[in-house]
């Protein structure tokens, strides 16, 4: 027998399903089995770890969403310093300057005229 891809996630459904043998494997009082890895206990264990597994994953996504949201908010009010930084440098200096030319514009002086068609 091939042995299960054990890299992907498993479906909602298939977890669910899981849960639900479980459950129903509560109700059942003369179950006993040899295979340490299918008695009661074991399950028990094995749930408890993939809900705290399932919790710790949960809330470290949120914390990597609150971080990616952080950063999206760093990222903007840098980009916004940066374009208030460049309108100040254009109102003190001018737009033919040397110092426009350094944060990024280019020099009025260097710009190509456009050509007209006759």
């Amino acid at each position: 027998m091939v042995a299960p891809d054990q890299k992907r996630r498993l479906s909602p459904q298939a977890i669910n399903q899981d849960i639900t043998s479980f459950h129903g494997l509560q109700t059942i009082s003369t179950y006993t089995t040899n295979r340490t890895d299918a008695s009661a206990a074991h399950l028990q264990q094995a749930y408890q770890n993939m809900l705290a597994q399932q919790q710790a994953k949960n809330e470290q996504s949120i914390l990597y969403q609150a971080a990616a949201d952080a950063a999206r908010l760093a990222e903007w009010e840098f980009h916004n310093a940066v374009l208030a930084m460049k309108e100040a440098v254009l109102g003190q200096y001018g737009g033919d300057s040397e110092q426009a030319q350094a944060v990024g514009f280019k020099k009025k002086s260097e710009r190509k005229r456009r050509i007209r068609n006759s």
